[in-house]
């Protein structure tokens, strides 16, 4: 907004001097480039998704699936509401050793100095540190905005508007911020951010607070000031260096003497040098809860972290009784509120199933209820 701004204030000028039109889109062009040449996109795209199983499996997770039929996987699409803001160049994914040739597959126009593989999984801490310290090689103005592969925006106006935002404030303040969904019903799926000025749209947060009971969000909805977590961050370089050094330094020692290797032949070695020796530990407990300079905006676009298939079916296509499904072929009697998700023309009749996950890929067919989806994990351990 402050660029537009700017620009317009430049154009003003230009008519009041009346200087060539043409040399004028040439210089705002310039600015532009230069706006978003500091600006980087990490990709967090190396977990397993075991809750969408047995559609999403460790060979092919679900940020590598088209979970929606739209035509692009939840990770193509997460990259594509980034390229207004972010050169495709700026674009850092990190992700496991085994998933690099998805990736690259999934998106060929990636740098492939920018793909940056995980020997062994680790959790978002060491994930982002990798991914944060390798910029600080090339860039230390960059402003930097972290992203998991697997959420689901349908609004890729009001996002970008909100990311610009966000940009503008970590730019002219050393801090970490976070984006907080508003809520929009006492959710027991995610954890809360409490904000400390519920009235401003950045504030600074008082607390984390852990996925609630139904009566604690009930309670946290009618307070006001709480926000979902929804794993999106936006910070300096020189900001989220600081933190690592003073509440992470262990990590930050690790990757900080990587930096003689970043995009070199010798990389990948140091990293499956140090790697396994990591903390596995998120960002969240590494960093955000200790952190003074922590900030959360609250934005209002539609969200969702696509976490489990209830998620998925609310936001899904589904008929006047609540039944979802991925074939057209499918025929309910006396069954309402079910998600199946089975090939495309496949016949499939469902009789006097309520609240229904019924699932049938990779050779396996699960039928499970929606209050004991949680069990997912479990059933998956038993049946491996």
């Amino acid at each position: 907004m402050v660029f537009k701004e700017s620009v317009a204030g430049s154009l003003i000028v230009v008519r009041n001097i009346h200087i060539n039109q043409n040399l004028v889109i040439f210089v705002i062009g310039l600015l532009f480039k230069q706006m978003k040449r500091d600006t980087y996109l990490i990709v967090m795209a190396g977990g397993i998704g075991s809750r969408f199983w047995p559609v999403s499996t460790e060979e092919k997770p679900k940020q590598f699936l088209d979970m929606l039929g739209t035509g692009r996987t939840l990770f193509q699409k997460t990259i594509d509401r980034f390229l207004d803001i972010c050169p495709i160049e700026n674009v850092l994914v990190v992700t496991s050793e085994r998933y690099t040739a998805i990736v690259k597959e999934q998106y060929p126009q990636l740098m492939e100095d920018n793909i940056l593989a995980e020997p062994c999984m680790r959790n978002t801490a060491p994930c982002i540190a990798y991914a944060c310290y390798k910029i600080k090689k090339i860039n230390t103005e960059a402003t930097i905005v972290v992203s998991p592969a697997d959420h689901l925006i349908p609004d890729t106006g009001s996002f970008q508007e909100a990311i610009l935002k966000g940009l503008d404030f970590v730019e002219s303040t050393p801090s970490i911020l976070t984006l907080g969904i508003h809520p929009r019903h006492p959710e027991t799926g995610y954890g809360y951010i409490q904000m400390k000025e519920k009235e401003k749209e950045i504030s600074a947060v008082s607390t984390f607070r852990e996925k609630p009971d139904l009566d604690t969000a009930i309670a946290y909805l009618a307070e006001g000031g709480f926000l979902w977590n929804s794993g999106i961050f936006l910070w300096s370089i020189n900001a989220v260096i600081s933190a690592f050094e003073m509440y992470s330094p262990l990590i930050a020692s690790a990757f900080e003497e990587g930096i003689p290797y970043y995009y070199t032949a010798r990389e990948q070695e140091y990293i499956r040098g140090i790697y396994p020796a990591c903390e596995n530990i998120s960002i969240d407990y590494s960093i955000l809860e200790k952190a003074q300079n922590l900030y959360v905006q609250k934005v209002t676009f539609d969200w969702s972290d696509l976490g489990t298939w209830s998620a998925l079916w609310e936001k899904s296509k589904r008929s006047d009784i609540g039944n979802a499904s991925s074939s057209d072929r499918s025929f309910f009697f006396e069954s309402s509120n079910n998600i199946v998700q089975v090939a495309a023309g496949k016949t499939i009749v469902v009789q006097g199933l309520n609240d229904y996950i019924i699932v049938e890929a990779n050779n396996t067919l699960l039928i499970c209820s929606k209050k004991e989806e949680q069990r997912i994990k479990e059933f998956l351990k038993a049946t491996s």
